[in-house]
């Protein structure tokens, strides 16, 4: 695989943020977002996909931490 050029880039990266505005807007509700996954995937590498999943899990984990209203799961308080 070669690295994508500068214009593949911008392209990846404003299909993810049309598709993270999606799931913001929607609630995280993903059919309403389908057309903007498949966009996103479509034009970025498989493992620039897996990694910005990741990072926006990251994300909202650290925003909640940030502002105090995470809560562990019943295993994590048991362990």
């Amino acid at each position: 695989m070669s690295a994508p050029s500068m214009k593949e880039r911008k392209v990846c990266w404003e299909t993810r943020d049309e598709y993270w505005k999606c799931l913001d807007e929607n609630m995280e509700d993903t059919s309403k977002c389908e057309k903007f996954r498949c966009s996103f995937v479509n034009a970025c590498p498989q493992q620039w996909v897996k990694y910005f999943d990741r990072r926006r899990d990251y994300l909202k984990y650290k925003a909640q931490l940030e502002a105090g209203d995470f809560q562990p799961s019943e295993t994590t308080k048991t362990s």
